[in-house]
């Protein structure tokens, strides 16, 4: 618009609401206190609507649901569901992409998330999905043998895999089964879940991971548990969305599968 119709604009709007929202001296502009004062809840309205209308125009199927998953929840306990999803609701689109990072929903066309972390995050609405702890898991190979893991102190001759960030977690381990590591050599490290586990069936070494994301290798007889012990962590998964969003058809559907899913898990 040019600036005589913004002017323009400005004017009816001050003669609709009876109050001057602008002051005016010579070459400049600024706000009279009625104008501070309506500001702030005028924008957050025109942002609303902005995001709105992005939205819509990013993903204007409303039976589709762009959905942001943790990699290791993707691929070993949402991927082995969907055909339960698409069961109950063949009209809704999955649509999902794999990633770590938290996501801007003000500026982006994904419309839920999966997150792995502590549940204290601002400017979205957190529904709790279930907790994890850790268990050793390893091939099968690695039980075999002179040199097999016969008790917890075998696990210093084999290759801990960790999850990069999280060297910890094995220490903790062995605490708990009473093996003392004061320095561990032979470990090896990826940067997710999913890739340490993978490195775990080929027979590279044990990892850890939580038995709920890994039920069909163990069921398959890809992995085994050497040691009944598990690790309690502090984080969890959560599904999330922007807070105060109205959900969609196929939103709502998602999140009260879901919802349902782990219930079940629990039983």
């Amino acid at each position: 618009m040019t600036p005589s119709a913004i002017s323009h604009q400005i004017k009816s709007l001050e003669e609709f609401l009876g109050v001057k929202l602008f002051r005016r001296e010579r070459r400049q502009v600024s706000l009279t206190v009625a104008g501070e004062r309506y500001l702030p809840s005028i924008q957050l309205a025109l942002d609303e609507v902005e995001s709105a209308t992005r939205r819509l125009m990013t993903s204007p199927n409303l039976s589709a649901v762009n959905i942001s998953v943790a990699p290791a929840f993707l691929t070993r306990w949402l991927v082995p569901r969907i055909t339960r999803f698409q069961a109950l609701y063949p009209d809704v689109e999955l649509r999902f992409s794999a990633t770590t990072g938290y996501v801007d929903f003000e500026h982006s066309d994904t419309d839920m998330a999966v997150y792995y972390g502590e549940g204290n995050w601002r400017g979205v609405d957190i529904h709790f999905l279930r907790n994890l702890a850790s268990t050793p898991v390893c091939s099968p190979a690695l039980m075999e043998g002179e040199a097999g893991l016969k008790e917890p102190k075998d696990l210093l001759n084999k290759t801990l895999i960790h999850v990069s960030g999280r060297r910890q977690e094995w220490q903790q381990i062995l605490q708990q089964l009473g093996v003392r590591a004061t320095g561990l050599n032979r470990t090896m490290s990826f940067s997710s879940t999913a890739l340490a586990v993978s490195a775990a069936i080929e027979g590279i070494g044990l990892a850890l991971a939580d038995r709920a994301l890994i039920q069909r290798e163990l069921e398959a007889g890809q992995l085994v548990i050497p040691f009944d012990i598990t690790l309690d962590k502090p984080k969890a998964f959560y599904l999330v969305y922007q807070e105060k969003r109205q959900l969609t058809y196929a939103m709502q559907a998602f999140r009260d599968w879901m919802l349902q899913e782990m219930q079940q898990d629990l039983m």
